[in-house]
């Protein structure tokens, strides 16, 4: 029970890494950076393409739903291995 927990912790800490990837690639364009590659030579001559920036938001929102879709599978599981431990704690033996 305790492995799910921390498997739980990972997948929270997993979403809010991808959540967050956008406003590190603004905050390193903004510093002068390349924004993680999407950039060359900086926010002055970026010139991408009509799909990037779509690309980067189809990804992000796919590993997004991949894993509250883990984590939703996960607290699932932990609810369960609750309900059973619950449940055979309040057995009786009748006979």
């Amino acid at each position: 029970m305790i492995a799910i927990r921390i498997f739980i912790g990972v997948i929270l800490a997993a979403i809010i890494a991808v959540a967050s990837v956008p406003l590190l690639v603004l905050l390193d364009l903004v510093g002068g950076g390349d924004g993680w590659g999407i950039c060359d030579r900086g926010l002055g001559s970026c010139r991408t393409g009509y799909f990037d920036g779509p690309e980067l938001i189809g990804v992000l929102m796919l590993s997004l739903f991949v894993l509250l879709g883990v984590l939703r599978v996960a607290v699932l599981m932990l609810r369960r291995m609750r309900a059973r431990r619950d449940a055979s704690r309040h057995m009786t033996v009748v006979g």
